[in-house]
């Protein structure tokens, strides 16, 4: 489970002693601190194409294989099409997916995650009908997934309907960084939608095409009316949309024009600060406007209702012409950080999904601090004062990651592994050798078990350079 970990906030203040060193002498040093008795460093793909890790649960749940998409940029989804997992222990391959008809235009695949709890895992999937005239695109993609043993076979888990009258339950858009819960029933995602989208790029038009953030739910099957031109799918999940984003937030106010870097709130929720107990819940960042119409990225979260299939009065969930889909009746928007008066206001945004440990009292993301360095910050879901946890001297430059047991950080700063041991307020640098031949770190995350870090790093290969996997274990 990548955005819930095993964790008891120890302390409110941190003196981080930094520890540089080659993995040559890591098993010294890391001995002497006191983090862990051993740690090599091992490269799992050879093959001159990308092996692009996503920014989390990407190991299965025994922790033998780490999936990965085959892009070698960020922004090739729509151009690539292949799922692959490789063996931790014996570096073997197994493709899991190949699209079909796979062009420079779609349907392409990516930024998959395993299941936490089973051996299935969950990816973007662009339309089957991707052409020149409708390529790839943010509004057109869905949420698919595999099982292991069944390779090839595409489990489609969010309905889509894009034509009148619209489906309760079912999406108009594209889902995109799918999370599965940490019970591994829901997902959470991001989305953008296409009806609004394509109302956006008319002349004079006041809409604009917003990301937003959703869950879906075991209630389906959910089967919608198809179409000739391959625009509608059926889903074997019910989806919402959880967030309430507009075109034009008040200056000053809490309103939000996107919401996007979602993370499951513990592993079943929280604790309110009256005491009741909140299910389920997504944390998530939220661009709202300052009093001088400047964005400023802040922290929410969005308490989900037990019932998501009931709709507030005239607010249909599945969205109606003109408007969004709207969150189910009972869900409740919150922002939990102002920011506006720091030296260095809003919450920093590297592609890290809002992280939390195991009984969902602290939520974790990425800030500056007052001499402009990127650090790792937690607050309370129920709001209150902001902590800092790392205090480096140089910025975080990567995502970063919690291990099981809640103990160690695990992020990158100028292409080394940075690991702090929270317990301790130690903090050692993890030198990789041969750094010439090597760029591009990033994914960084702990296996399930705790023990293993892996991550990207890009290798150079006749005069042209591939995202590999590594692993530190």
């Amino acid at each position: 489970m990548s955005l819930v970990v095993k964790c008891c906030f120890l302390a409110s203040s941190f003196c981080i002693l930094i520890v540089n060193f080659k993995i040559d002498n890591i098993n010294q040093k890391m001995k002497e601190i006191g983090l862990f008795p051993s740690l090599i460093e091992f490269q799992l793909t050879t093959e001159t194409k990308g092996h692009y890790i996503h920014t989390g649960d990407a190991f299965s749940p025994d922790d033998t294989w780490l999936v990965y998409d085959t892009r070698n940029d960020d922004t090739h989804i729509g151009l690539t099409g292949s799922i692959e997992m490789v063996n931790i222990d014996t570096k073997k391959t197994l493709e899991l997916y190949n699209t079909e008809n796979q062009t420079e235009f779609g349907p392409g695949v990516g930024a998959v995650t395993f299941n936490s709890e089973r051996n299935q895992v969950l990816f973007i999937h662009g339309l089957q009908n991707c052409d020149q005239a409708k390529p790839y695109s943010f509004s057109r993609r869905t949420g698919v997934s595999i099982k292991i043993e069944s390779p090839q076979e595409l489990i489609y888990l969010d309905a889509r309907d894009v034509k009148t009258p619209y489906t309760r339950g079912a999406l108009r858009g594209g889902t995109h960084s799918h999370s599965w819960s940490p019970d591994g029933q829901w997902v959470s995602f991001t989305y953008n939608d296409d009806i609004m989208t394509n109302l956006s790029l008319k002349p004079n038009s006041l809409v604009k095409d917003l990301r937003m953030v959703g869950v879906m739910a075991p209630l389906g099957p959910l089967k919608v009316s198809q179409d000739a031109t391959g625009e509608n799918l059926n889903g074997e999940m019910f989806s919402v949309i959880v967030t309430e984003v507009l075109e034009n937030p008040i200056y000053g106010s809490n309103q939000i024009d996107r919401a996007y870097g979602d993370g499951w709130v513990g592993i079943s929720g929280y604790t309110k600060s009256n005491g009741q107990k909140q299910n389920r819940a997504v944390a998530f960042l939220g661009d709202t406007r300052d009093k001088n119409d400047k964005k400023l990225t802040e922290l929410f979260i969005v308490n989900i209702p037990n019932d998501i299939t009931k709709s507030t009065f005239e607010k249909p969930i599945e969205g109606m012409d003109q408007t969004r889909p709207y969150p189910p009746q009972g869900t409740e928007q919150r922002r939990l950080t102002f920011t506006s008066d720091r030296k260095y206001p809003g919450i920093f945004w590297s592609g890290n999904p809002v992280r939390s440990i195991l009984d969902g009292s602290l939520l974790l993301f990425m800030m500056k601090d007052n001499n402009g360095i990127v650090q790792i910050y937690g607050v309370s879901p129920n709001g209150g004062e902001v902590k800092q946890l790392t205090d480096n001297v140089f910025s975080i430059d990567t995502t970063f990651d919690i291990s099981s047991n809640g103990r160690y950080l695990a992020y990158g700063i100028s292409e080394n592994i940075v690991i702090t041991d929270i317990l301790k307020d130690e903090t050692v640098t993890i030198k990789s050798r041969k750094a010439e031949e090597k760029s591009g770190l990033r994914g960084i995350q702990w296996s399930n078990n705790g023990k293993i870090l892996a991550y990207n790093r890009k290798i150079l290969e006749k005069n042209s350079s591939y995202f590999q996997v590594f692993v530190l274990k």
